[in-house]
C-alpha cells in the first residue's frame, strides 16, 4: 500500500468548491464528500489544517459601492459558515475537529492561536481556519499561505472546481491549455488566476509549494496525497 508523501498539508477549499453545481449556499452532498476525503487522509497519519473561502455566499468585491473594509468583513464571516458546516460533516463521520477564527467570536469558535492550531494537529484534530486573516483587503488565497507557512505545512492543496491551471479560463475557451507544473514567477509573469499575487509571493517568499486539483473527482485529495500526478504543481 502506498503511503504519503506529506506530513501536514494545508487544504484550502474555494466557496464556490463548496456550492456543488448549485453555485449558491451548501451543497450537502459536496460536503459530505469532502468530509469523507479528509477522513481518508487522516486516517494515514496525515496532519490536516484546512482554509474555507466564503464566494458561495458573498465577496468583498460584490459589495459595488459598500465600503471596502465593510465588505471584506462581510465575506470573512461568509468563511465561518462555511468552516462551521465543514466542522459538522467531519464530526459526523467522528473526525475530532477546531475551528480557528481570525476575528473572535467565543461562543462558536476558538480564537487563532497559533501554538494551540499547531498542537491541535499534532494530536490528529483537523483544524479549519476562518474569517481570514482578521484583516480587510487581504484575501482568503493569503490566509492560506500565511497560515501555512505559520503551522509549517509542507505544500498547499488547492481544491478548485477546476482540474488544474490553465492558460485561460476552461469554461469559456475550450481549447485552453493544462499546465502540468510551473514556477511561482510563471504564475506572477503570466497573470495567472491560482491565487492572487499577494498569495503567490508568500508562497514563492517561504518556498511553500502548490497543488492545484479538481476537487470534485472522487479521491482526487488522497491521489494528491499519495503523490500520484493529477492536477497542476506549483513550486520553485
Amino acid at each position: 500500500m502506498k503511503k504519503p508523501i506529506y506530513k501536514r498539508v494545508l487544504l484550502k477549499i474555494s466557496g464556490e468548491a463548496l456550492a456543488g453545481e448549485q453555485g449558491f449556499g451548501l451543497d450537502t452532498e459536496t460536503i459530505n464528500h469532502i468530509a469523507d476525503e479528509v477522513k481518508n487522509i487522516v486516517d494515514m497519519g496525515v496532519e490536516v489544517a484546512i482554509v474555507v473561502g466564503g464566494g458561495n455566499f458573498w465577496r468583498g468585491r460584490s459589495g459595488q459601492g459598500m465600503d471596502r473594509t465593510t465588505a471584506d468583513y462581510m465575506g470573512m464571516l461568509a468563511t465561518v459558515i462555511n468552516a462551521l458546516a465543514l466542522q459538522d460533516a467531519l464530526e459526523n463521520i467522528g473526525i475530532l475537529t477546531r475551528t480557528q477564527t481570525a476575528i473572535e467570536m467565543r461562543q462558536i469558535a476558538e480564537p487563532y492561536i497559533r501554538r494551540r492550531a499547531v498542537r491541535h494537529l499534532e494530536k490528529g484534530r483537523v483544524v479549519i481556519f476562518a474569517a481570514g486573516t482578521g484583516n480587510p483587503y487581504f484575501s482568503t488565497d493569503t490566509t492560506a499561505a500565511l497560515r501555512a507557512a505559520e503551522i509549517e505545512a509542507e505544500v498547499i492543496l488547492l481544491a478548485k472546481k477546476v482540474d488544474g491551471v490553465y492558460d485561460s479560463d476552461p469554461y469559456e475557451n475550450p481549447t485552453a491549455v493544462k499546465f502540468d507544473e510551473l514556477s511561482y514567477l510563471d504564475v506572477l509573469r503570466l497573470g495567472l488566476k491560482v491565487m492572487d499575487s499577494t498569495a503567490t509571493s508568500l508562497c514563492m517568499d517561504n518556498s511553500i509549494p502548490i497543488k492545484v486539483f479538481g476537487i470534485d473527482k472522487p479521491n482526487n485529495i488522497t491521489k494528491v496525497i499519495l503523490g500520484e500526478s493529477i492536477g497542476t504543481f506549483i513550486n520553485r
